[in-house]
């Protein structure tokens, strides 16, 4: 074998293993309890809250939304981000999701449509973990993004999202409903209450999220479309067809 014949096929392995691992990332970090990841918090942006007219808007995006998420990271024995996953393993950054929380649309927010309530769908998720910048972050980051708030079913659904930082890939978004609590006080605590219910949720069916995403591929890079190619322009001077004449007999 020549070296050039054993240089191509030594890239070409190496390829192939880089494309199985960045293929595998989700199944690896589903299966791998002893790996780390990132909480970043609650994203309210697209949400919508139903059936709440005399609702603060001002004050909700100002304070509420703040709180809401820093008591997750706070209340650790309460809110068990890692056991979501069945690790210990992680760490916590909420001030790229409060600063998005902060541009939130006051005047889509408040909401009487019931449809309302089941609005997104997984696409929408990936413009929303597009739309970040995830500079200085790395490795696996999970995000919920709330969907609906509704007073009217006393519930709330979100989707709760795995991301790969570095490529600002969506590896895995699952949507999920979470009920409020009779005795809650204040706004903040009503609604974090659904938040703590989906966390539970998503403990109790890990060994289904493993199994639904065993195969999984994760998704390609988008490649740059190459410009089309420029016609080039015909030089010289047209000359007239001259018919041939007809033969005679």
């Amino acid at each position: 074998m020549n070296c050039r014949k054993f240089i191509a096929l030594s890239v070409a392995f190496v390829g192939m293993l880089t494309y199985h691992a960045n293929a595998q990332k989700l199944k690896n970090f589903l299966e791998n309890k002893d790996s780390s990841f990132l909480w970043l918090g609650v994203d309210f942006t697209q949400a919508r809250l139903i059936g709440d007219a005399g609702a603060k808007v001002d004050q909700i995006v100002e304070t509420d939304l703040p709180a809401i998420n820093q008591v997750i990271v706070n209340e650790t024995k309460k809110y068990q981000i890692p056991d979501m996953f069945h690790r210990e393993k992680y760490n916590t950054s909420i001030t790229l999701v409060n600063k998005h929380n902060d541009g939130l649309n006051k005047d889509a927010f408040k909401s009487d449509e019931s449809a309302d309530f089941e609005r997104l769908k997984p696409e929408d998720i990936t413009k929303v973990v597009k739309s970040y910048d995830f500079t200085g972050r790395h490795g696996i980051g999970v995000l919920f993004v709330m969907e609906s708030m509704s007073k009217t079913k006393k519930q709330a659904s979100m989707y709760v999202t795995v991301i790969d930082m570095d490529r600002k890939n969506v590896l895995m978004t699952e949507r999920y409903v979470g009920d409020t609590r009779k005795m809650a006080f204040g706004w903040r605590n009503y609604w974090l209450a659904p938040i703590k219910d989906v966390m539970d949720s998503v403990d109790s069916d890990y060994s289904k999220l493993k199994d639904k995403y065993a195969n999984a591929v994760d998704p390609e890079e988008e490649k740059p479309v190459a410009p089309a190619p420029k016609k080039e322009a015909k030089t010289g001077v047209a000359t007239k067809e001259t018919k041939k004449p007809k033969k005679k007999g």
